[in-house]
This record gives C-alpha cells, structure tokens and sequence, in this order.
C-alpha cells in the first residue's frame, strides 16, 4: 500500500463491488485512523477527576468496600478498549465454470479482514469501531485492498433492551448467520444473493421478554449499506425471534425499502434452527418484490436448508443446499462465485472444518452450481468451485 497516498494523497472515491458500498481512499482512512483514535484514548480523558480538596473520612469509610461502580469508572484507559479481529481467505480453483474467461482460474484471495476497537464509554454505554478489508473477487480486478468503515456506533444496554446509533448489524439476516455459523465458507442466502444488507446506517432497537424466550431486532436506516445516504427515501426492517426451548428458535423478519425512481423494494423471510449437543440445522424461505420503474415488477425467492455436525473434538462436517426459484439480474456481480444472471440454479456446498487451534481453523470446501432452464432458455453449463481456507481469529 502506498502509504503517501494514503495519507496525503488527494481524496478518490470508488466502489467496492464485494459489498455494492462507496470506499473512500485516502482523507476518509486518515478520518477513520483519527476516529478511532479518538474512541481509544476519549475514556482516559473522560475519567480524569478535576482537583478537589482531599475530605477527612470516618474509620467506618475508610475501611468499607469501594462500590462496584467506583470500581469500574477507575478502570485504567487502556483497560476499557478491547482489539479483536479476524480473516479468513483460500487458495481457490475454478474446476468449471458457465464463463469460459473464468474456466480454469485458481490462485489466493482475501475473503475478508476484521480490525474491531470496541470500547467501554460509561456504565451501560459503550462504542465500537470496526474497519473490514478484502480482496474484490470478481476474477477481473487487480485493485488493491482498500480498508472501509464497517461498524462504527455507539450503544446503551439495559437490562432488556438495547438501543444503537451509527453504522450497526441490521435484522435482516442476523440469526440466521449466527446459527449457520460458517460465514468462513460462505454467505447466508439474504446475503450471497444481494438480497439485503449486513449493516445500516441508522437507529436500532433490541429487546426479549418473557424470559428471553420472545426478542426482537428494529432498525431505521438509509438503506444504502455502510455507504452515505444519496436519497430521501428510508429502510424500516424488523425481526422477531421465539425460542420454545433452548435448542430451537424461530424467527420472522421483513423490511421495506422507499427507493429512487419507483424502485421500492419489499422483504419477507422465515427462518427455523435448531441446535443440538452435536449438530445444528436450519431451513429458510426469503423471497424480495423488486418494483421496476419501467417493464414488469420482479419477484426473487430463494430457499435454503443446512446442518452441521461434530465428528471429533476438532473436526466437524457441514452441507448446505440453496433453490433460486426466480433468476437474479444481478448474479453475476456475486463476489468469489460469480452465478449466471437471470438464471435459476441449485447451490450445494459441503465441507469439513479442522480446527488446529480453538482460534484457527483449516476448512476444505466445495460449491457446485448447477443451473436450470430458465423461461424457455437453455440451462449453462454448471459451476464448480473448490477452496482451502484458513480462518483465524484474534
């Protein structure tokens, strides 16, 4: 990375194709650089006490416990800033491929990069500032790696509800990629299938009661991603989660989207899990109304069933099945994949995940496509794509 540009060029702005978001290079990294800065080192200026005349305490004071809180605000700066991070990338080869420029390619990339700062604000506040780098995957760009904001929010916990303000997780597909629990090897369908977006601009709201058993997850957002806002239009989305018992969860989510040229876009999904002492599996249905400002109004559903399960004490095995029922016009901007457009298909993927290290992971996968005809139009050759990956945590 040319670190004179990075800091003193002039300001280029871009779009990542990987994540349909404006990266801004240079001044806006130097902004993200002081903005985090400003979240490590605000606590230790905050905590510092004006000069006050010392008081005279009873014995009784003086030999009683410091409440918890006084405990707490006295924490040194460094103590309330914990770093975490992650990647996870493969060495790939494209054993076929429906595009013969494609057919054949095999090297390394990127996946994703994670550098989080989260911070301990006050009692029951708190901050986090996430940056997120990868490689663009669309088996043509030889751009550099450029980081972008991926969280950035600060948040108020009580005893059952949660508030948001910022660029912050957004309902829509949540739960359901907690309970997959391999994004290491690949999206969930909301996600991989340009459905809805991971993060949002905005307020958000979470909240359980009885018991936790009923939660719910609410945000309003610009709908426009870890982007800037470029319209008036809004995205309200929400999700409400019942587990019964410990080991299942049920979930129902939609969102609305008002956006430019009468092309408002409306999504519903159902998601079931299930969580055992050595499995888990999940089924999800989402289909997404497109309104077209010209031409006939498009309807996408997809649907998806997964399991894992443990083999050993560090091996563990999963598979995965997707349906298209509708073709995507925008698959073949997929990252790392690149799906044939307006195309229905089967996904399958299967794996095997190694653990070397309760922090390392070493997960042998594949992912087959095979297309279907698709209004009269012949089914294209099928995609098979084989990765190693190697996933690690910080």
């Amino acid at each position: 990375m040319n670190l004179d540009r990075l800091f003193y060029g002039p300001e280029v702005a871009r779009r990542d194709p990987t994540e349909n978001v404006v990266v801004v290079e240079s001044s806006s990294i130097r902004h993200s650089v002081l903005l985090a800065a400003a979240l490590i080192f605000a606590p230790r200026l905050a905590a510092q006490p004006f000069p006050a005349a010392p008081a005279l305490a009873t014995t009784a004071e003086a030999t009683a416990p410091a409440p918890a809180d006084t405990k707490a605000a006295g924490k040194k700066w460094y103590e309330k800033v914990e770093i975490s991070g992650l990647l996870f990338g493969d060495v790939y080869a494209v054993l076929a491929h429906h595009d013969p420029d494609v057919d054949g390619q095999w090297g390394f990339w990127l996946r994703r990069g994670y550098l989080t700062f989260d911070v301990e604000v006050a009692k029951a506040w708190s901050a986090r500032f996430r940056l997120e780098v990868n490689s663009p995957g669309d088996f043509e760009s030889s751009a550099k790696m450029t980081p972008f904001v991926k969280d950035a929010y600060v948040a108020w916990k009580g005893a059952d509800n949660e508030l948001f303000f910022g660029i912050s997780p957004s309902p829509t597909f949540e739960l359901v990629e907690g309970s997959w629990g391999y994004r290491a090897v690949e999206k969930t369908p909301l996600d991989l299938y340009r459905l809805g977006s991971s993060r949002d601009f905005g307020v958000a709201w979470k909240g359980k009661a009885a018991g936790g058993k009923l939660s719910w997850h609410a945000m309003l957002g610009n709908g426009a991603g870890e982007g800037g806002e470029t319209n008036e239009g809004k995205k309200a989305m929400l999700s409400v989660a019942y587990r019964p018992t410990k080991e299942l969860v049920v979930e129902a989510y939609a969102d609305t989207e008002d956006r430019p040229d009468s092309t408002d876009r409306t999504t519903f999904h159902a998601f079931a899990g299930y969580k055992g002492t050595r499995s888990r599996y999940g089924v999800e249905y989402a289909t997404q109304k497109r309104t077209a400002r010209e031409g006939p109004d498009q309807t996408v559903t997809v649907a998806s069933v997964f399991g894992a399960w443990e083999a050993g004490e560090k091996l563990s095995l999963l598979a995965r099945l997707d349906r298209s029922f509708d073709g995507i016009p925008d698959a073949g901007d997929i990252p790392y994949l690149g799906l044939a457009a307006d195309t229905k298909f089967d996904l399958a993927i299967v794996g095997a995940e190694y653990r070397v290290h309760r922090m390392i992971s070493v997960i042998p996968n594949l992912e087959y496509v095979a297309y279907r005809e698709t209004d009269g139009r012949p089914a294209p050759d099928d995609d098979l794509i084989a990765r190693l990956t190697l996933y690690v945590r910080f």
